[in-house]
């Protein structure tokens, strides 16, 4: 004998369970924001200012630039000071030059930002001494050379990271002279065979401590270079490149979780992983410091590690001494390539806001008045039904401010007019979804059918209606947000944002809540103030389903 088919409150989850997971993204969305303490938004170039860079493009030979590679250097600024997308920051070309506007960073920060080639080298260590010329035989307390950052250690190809240089390692396997030859000479006990003497005496003369912090030389990857260490407190002779940085796939920051340091993780193409693969595994082996595997951008030794055995994994990781936003930057100038062109800078201006509090309070304002007037339209015509529609702009609210601070703190958001203007204009898009499913209940009461029949037969009507009006939005969203730039961009973004908020405010907060209300005496019996109309019987004593009003 056939069982009995399960009743559907046995195969469905209950509507209370269902109005739960709201509450619980909401506390998902705020935790970070309350560990960041970031519950303002930070605000975009026409409400906070910002800074304005103006670059000209240098040639080798003088001559004027492509407008090919302009445009290839537009791009990429554009990546590197908007990766995200949303950031608000503005990259146009002006002629033969590129102005660079972005919001409310600090003046060294942008300069950093946009004016850096990224350049990524990696190359042997040849040698390497103290930055001054005079302290070339002064040891360092470590009883080795000055290094360029900590030994930032390479993966080993299972994952774990290479031991950096031991600290009683000998500062070069070559004859050491005596001590007063020492100070007659300070490269004296450096290994310098196989090494050009115009290299060595360029290495004997140049002094890292004397040049600005991350000031680099011309890198040409062919040819063996003499660089400076990041923080300028080391020199370094340095082997042809190895692998360039067009051999870099992809590049992201992390952190180690048993150091707490921040480093760069590069992920390598085919052909880069195996000339790192081969590279690593010449100098495993080979006396300090010459198994050390430079890392070098724009001609700046950013980290140098030993390397113990071959790495093989594809992959490498770049440390230093980086924080949370110097690792980040560095990956996304990694990820967004080398600018095609070198540029210097000219004008550096600091601009304030072009809008400022007055207009921001006024954008604040007529949202809240047309909120209002949404709110008053609700209450009157729909009534009790009024009230579902307020705690939908309410929960849709809320999850609107949460994701706006979610993505300033993480993603780089910046809030700008345009941004305000999307945001006022979804407060009609989510009236408009509750307007389409009370219309269809109150159809399928006019029917006849009871409140709860009539609530599960409006919805399979309305969801229908609501899912194409929100994904031709969504797709007129997305279409402006690809093709336009600048404030066009802000509001199309704000506008896809609020209609994918619609979407989860009206599956998991009004349909369930209404399939709650219809077991609600007030609400089931058609109450004058209900929204739905009051019952009435009928000749023969029936009782329909309660009209509309």
């Amino acid at each position: 004998m056939a069982s009995p088919p399960k009743s559907p409150s046995r195969t469905r989850r209950g509507p209370g369970r269902i109005l739960l997971v709201l509450p619980a993204i909401m506390l998902v969305m705020a935790a970070p924001i309350v560990q960041q303490r970031a519950f303002v938004p930070r605000y975009g170039l026409d409400l906070a200012g910002g800074t304005t860079v103006t670059l000209s493009p240098v040639t080798p030979d003088g001559s004027r630039p492509s407008r090919e590679s302009l445009d290839q250097a537009v791009e990429i600024i554009r990546d590197r000071v908007n990766g995200s997308g949303i950031s608000d920051a503005e990259t146009v070309r002006s002629g033969d030059t590129i102005v660079v506007t972005v919001p409310g960073r600090g003046r060294q920060e942008v300069l950093e930002l946009v004016g850096t080639t990224a350049e990524l080298r990696f190359r042997q260590v040849l040698a390497v001494a103290p930055a001054r010329a005079d302290a070339a035989g002064a040891p360092t307390p470590s009883g080795t050379p000055a290094a360029s950052a900590r030994p930032a250690a390479l993966p080993h190809p299972s994952g774990g990271p290479v031991p950096g240089p031991s600290p009683t390692a000998p500062a070069s396997a070559g004859p050491r002279a005596s001590p007063g030859a020492q100070r007659d000479d300070p490269l004296a006990g450096l290994d310098l065979t196989g090494i050009e003497p115009a290299l060595v005496e360029e290495f004997r003369r140049v002094d890292c401590s004397a040049r600005a912090r991350g000031q680099g030389v011309p890198d040409d990857p062919g040819a063996r270079i003499v660089a400076c260490s990041q923080d300028g407190s080391s020199r370094y002779i340095l082997d042809r490149a190895a692998v360039r940085g067009t051999d870099v796939r992809n590049a992201t920051p992390a952190v180690d979780p048993a150091t707490g340091e921040w480093y760069v993780s590069a992920e390598f193409t085919d052909a880069g992983a195996a000339a790192f693969a081969r590279v690593t595994g010449r100098i495993t082996g080979l006396p300090e410091p010459r198994n050390r595997l430079a890392v070098v951008l724009d001609g700046v030794v950013v980290s140098a590690p030993a390397i113990r055995e071959p790495v093989v994994g594809g992959s490498a990781r770049i440390g230093g001494d980086f924080t949370r936003e110097s690792a980040t930057r560095l990956a996304r100038q990694l990820r967004y390539g080398a600018l095609p062109l070198r540029f210097e800078r000219g004008t550096v201006e600091e601009i304030s806001s072009t809008l400022g509090a007055d207009q921001l309070r006024g954008g604040l304002i007529a949202g809240g008045l047309g909120l209002l007037a949404v709110v008053g339209y609700a209450m009157l015509y729909y009534r009790g039904l009024g009230l579902v529609a307020v705690s939908g702009l309410v929960v849709a609210a809320l999850l609107t401010y949460l994701s706006v601070a979610l993505l300033s703190a993480y993603a780089g958001f910046r809030l700008s007019l345009p941004h305000i203007v999307g945001l006022i204009v979804s407060i009609g898009v989510t009236a408009d979804s509750f307007i389409v499913y009370f219309e269809r209940i109150r159809d399928g009461l006019r029917a006849g059918r009871p409140l709860h029949v009539a609530v599960e037969t409006g919805w399979r009507r309305a969801r229908r209606t609501i899912l194409v009006a929100d994904a031709v939005t969504l797709i007129a969203a997305v279409t402006l947000y690809l093709l336009a730039v600048g404030g066009v961009a802000g509001f199309a973004f704000a506008m896809g944002l609020t209609t994918l908020i619609d979407l989860a405010v009206v599956f998991l907060f009004t349909k369930p809540l209404l399939t709650v209300l219809a077991r609600v005496r007030f609400f089931a019996e058609g109450h004058r103030l209900s929204g739905l109309g009051r019952p009435r019987r009928t000749a023969a004593g029936a009782r329909p389903a309660p009209r509309g009003t």
